[in-house]
C-alpha cells in the first residue's frame, strides 16, 4: 500500500497547521523511527555476520570476490550505522521537544519532508543551502 493511501498518514496530513507536532504526530513519528531503528540494527547485525563469514573463508582462488564481497558489506555497514546514528538522534530530538523543526531556522520542517525522510533536521531550504555550499566548496577543490 503507498504511503499516501495510509489512513493515518492521511489524517496526520489533514491536521491544521497549528497542530503541527502534536502527540499524536509525534508518537506516530517515534514509533516510526522505532521501528525503523530496529529493522536497522537487525540488518546491521546481518552484514557483520556476514564480514565475519567472509574473513574466516581462506580460500585463494576466491580472494578476489571475497575481497569484493567484503568491501561492499563494509560500505553498507557504515552506510547503516551512518543511519542509525541519525535515526538516534531523531528520536533524542523527540525527546527534546525539538523534532520537526529546522536545527538552521527554526522553521517547521513540514509533514511531507519528515513522511519521507523521517531524520530530517532541515527543513528543504536550508537543505539546499547547505547542498549548494557543498556543492560550491567541492568545485573550487576540484572534486566535480
Amino acid at each position: 500500500m503507498p504511503m499516501s493511501a495510509d489512513p493515518e498518514v492521511q489524517r496526520l496530513l489533514a491536521m491544521p497547521e497549528e497542530a503541527y507536532m502534536n502527540d499524536e504526530q509525534l508518537a506516530f513519528f517515534q514509533h516510526r523511527l522505532a521501528a525503523e531503528q530496529a529493522e536497522v540494527e537487525a540488518h546491521l547485525v546481518e552484514v557483520r555476520n556476514a564480514i565475519a563469514d567472509n574473513e574466516r573463508s581462506g580460500d585463494e582462488l576466491d580472494r578476489a570476490a571475497v575481497e569484493e564481497e567484503l568491501r561492499l558489506l563494509l560500505r553498507q555497514a557504515d552506510r547503516e550505522t551512518r543511519l542509525l546514528r541519525k535515526i538516534r538522534q531523531a528520536l533524542r530530538r523527540i525527546e527534546e521537544g525539538d523534532y520537526g523543526y529546522c536545527a538552521e531556522t527554526g522553521q517547521p520542517i513540514g509533514l511531507p519532508r519528515l513522511l519521507l525522510r523521517p531524520t530530517a533536521e532541515l527543513c528543504l531550504e536550508a537543505k539546499e543551502r547547505q547542498e549548494k555550499r557543498e556543492h560550491h566548496y567541492s568545485k573550487q577543490r576540484g572534486d566535480a
